[in-house]
């Protein structure tokens, strides 16, 4: 089972993106809703998807007006269909109609997140490979799109800059080399840490395996060439790879034997999942 996002790193991103929305207060609806007012009201799914987001769906609501009810009618990571009722709410109209757009953002984006991961995974299905996230997140949105990942299928590479060693192209032509840069890595980098390395010539494969590298990343090149890649490397590390990926050609790329391949389209690019939140007569 896959953990929510801490609670407490939710609460801020939903209390930044309320202050952004809402400001100093919703003119239209206390200008329009009085202050006893209460609502039922359902999150509808439009299109056929899966749902994730449902933990800053339920901050918003809640951080607005503790006493509304939100009742989920499935769980992230589950696929629902159009027209399906996917959360039921209760409680003061006045935060029900505030706080809609804000959940409705984090739950389209999220679950358009997770529905592209999971065509992702299901091309792939039958081979070894792993479909992985990017860097390429939203800024200060980026525990929400990687958990958005996991919800689809997905996997997740390095959460930041901290916490895993990616010798890219501009990192190589700064140690003056591959194998340089491997070991001013490997020096600096606690034991347990593996050190990826991004090739974009089987030249490059042949250096970093030569260095000692963990991990090589190929990096836009073409599946042929990626299947010799593979073939050269013959398990001596793992193979990950990047750049140019798309679903017409994702399943030609796992077939060659890769470990990974990561993705930045199920970040940067994937199309909010279509859902809408209608009032229900009390």
């Amino acid at each position: 089972m896959v953990s929510e996002p801490p609670e407490a790193v939710v609460k801020d991103i939903v209390a930044r993106a309320l202050a952004e929305d809402v400001g100093p207060g919703d003119i239209t609806t206390l200008a329009i809703v009085s202050e006893d007012a209460r609502s039922r009201a359902e999150i509808l799914a439009r299109a056929e998807g899966v749902i994730a987001g449902l933990p800053a769906a339920r901050t918003t609501f809640q951080m607005l007006d503790p006493e509304v009810s939100f009742e989920p009618a499935v769980s992230d990571g589950q696929r629902v269909g159009a027209a399906q009722v996917v959360v039921s709410l209760a409680g003061r109209t006045r935060a029900i109609l505030t706080g809609e757009r804000v959940a409705l953002n984090f739950l389209q984006r999220m679950s358009g997140i997770a529905t592209l991961t999971s065509r992702y995974v299901a091309a792939v299905e039958g081979t070894r490979a792993r479909i992985c996230d990017t860097r390429k997140t939203a800024p200060g949105l980026r525990v929400l799109d990687k958990y958005a990942v996991r919800m689809g299928g997905g996997w997740n590479h390095r959460t930041g800059l901290f916490d895993g060693v990616l010798i890219k192209d501009n990192h190589i032509r700064a140690a003056g080399g591959i194998a340089e840069a491997v070991r001013r890595a490997r020096a600096r980098s606690h034991h347990v840490v593996k050190i990826e390395v991004e090739a974009q010539s089987l030249q490059q494969v042949e250096e970093a395996i030569a260095a000692g590298a963990d991990i090589i990343m190929l990096d836009n090149l073409q599946v042929a060439e990626v299947a010799r890649a593979v073939e050269f490397i013959r398990g001596r590390c793992e193979v990950e790879v990047s750049g140019g990926v798309t679903l017409d050609r994702v399943r030609a790329i796992a077939d060659c034997g890769v470990d990974y391949i990561s993705v930045g389209e199920l970040t940067h690019s994937a199309p909010a999942l279509d859902l809408s939140l209608e009032i229900r007569d009390e």
